[in-house]
């Protein structure tokens, strides 16, 4: 199961450095340039869990895997790119394919890196880029409208629904709001999510500040900060450059530099932790004496489905998953001891999967 998460913003605002330092590679050629990033790069980042590392400690795994998600690095975008400006087509298709997206704006002065608007704003570079996908989201659905409602006049079911679900989108972005603002009734959001729309993906703001301002931010990372409040979105604070000089680190010397800058963990963990929030994702668990594994799901799935994200067999063929709840797990020293206790529970296919459980799935195919 994999989820991918976009990060966008206007050239030369830390993106590639980011990203370099979320893959710890130099695929992401950082330059300062425009669309020093020409093709999206891709790469995969471990959710950090420290509950893994203790569920393999008392299972004496000999390995742990860890969730992961996929990070895409995206072209930059600029003014005009819904009208085919820079590299604007090419960005507005890579960003339909990712489940949420990371908006990295430029919360720093540094007269050797050049703005591609000459001041430094962050909201008003916020406020471009997401000018830019409505225009885009506009574009495409009023299109989609010409075609939906000459089938809906040949009295296609189909499309009239479809048409609903467009218009409501229509009604949002004609009004300058992105249409993930859109009310919709839950049992359509899958067809609402299913439109592709760039603006409904969910959106975490990532204010790129001085190292000095690493812990606690500046003056217009607040701004950010007040603008996601408003939104009901999420902004984090980080130092691609530090973040950047920590992956080239080892871990004693990762948490020594981190000490020496008053800091608890890289910015990254938080952005990947926010990240992984952002999309809906919670994590169970498989420990074993072969190896101790965190899995990704969407919340809300069943035991069923979470055992199907190890393989279909197991979702196809379920039975029942013995379940422990992570502190049970712990309290009790391992599988052994909260069978002991009372704390290990058979549960069927009704049962919805909580993060943190460490599970064992019974099947039969």
């Amino acid at each position: 199961m994999g989820f991918r998460c976009g990060i966008v913003g206007l050239p030369n605002v830390g993106k590639s450095t980011l990203f370099n330092a979320l893959t710890k590679t130099a695929s992401a050629q950082a330059a300062n340039f425009p669309f020093c990033t020409i093709e999206p790069n891709i790469g995969d980042v471990a959710v950090p869990d420290a509950r893994l590392d203790q569920l393999a400690q008392i299972a004496k795994s000999a390995q742990s895997i860890p969730a992961r998600l996929s990070f895409v690095d995206i072209a930059g975008l600029v003014r005009g790119a819904s009208k085919g400006e820079g590299l604007g087509n090419q960005f507005l298709a890579n960003i339909r394919e990712v489940d949420a997206i990371a908006h990295v704006v430029r919360c720093f002065e540094d007269g050797d890196i050049t703005h591609v608007e000459g001041v430094i704003d962050p909201l008003a570079d916020s406020d471009t880029v997401e000018t830019e996908l409505m225009l885009a989201d506009l574009e495409s659905l009023e299109k989609r409208e010409v075609n939906l409602r000459k089938k809906v006049a040949a009295k296609d079911k189909a499309a009239s629904a479809e048409l609903e679900l467009v218009e409501l989108a229509l009604a949002e972005l004609r009004e300058g709001r992105p249409a993930r603002k859109a009310i919709v009734p839950d049992d359509q959001k899958l067809a609402f999510k299913n439109l592709q729309l760039i603006t409904s993906k969910p959106v975490i703001y990532v204010c790129n500040v001085e190292e000095s301002a690493a812990d606690s931010g500046n003056s217009l990372s607040a701004k950010m900060q007040e603008k996601a409040a408003a939104e009901g979105a999420e902004a984090v604070i980080i130092s691609a450059r530090i973040e950047e000089e920590l992956a080239q680190l080892d871990d004693d010397e990762r948490l020594e530099y981190l000490n020496s800058l008053g800091l608890e963990e890289p910015g990254l963990n938080r952005l990947i932790r926010q990240g992984y929030e952002l999309l809906g994702l919670i994590t169970y668990f498989t420990a074993g004496p072969k190896e101790a594994r965190a899995w990704t799901i969407r919340k809300g799935m069943s035991a069923p489905q979470a055992a199907g994200v190890i393989h279909t067999d197991f979702e196809r063929g379920f039975i029942k998953a013995e379940t422990i709840a992570f502190d049970d797990y712990t309290a009790h020293n391992g599988e052994a001891g909260a069978r002991e206790a009372g704390r290990l529970r058979q549960e069927g296919k009704e049962y919805l999967v909580k993060d943190g459980d460490v599970l064992l799935f019974r099947f039969n195919v």
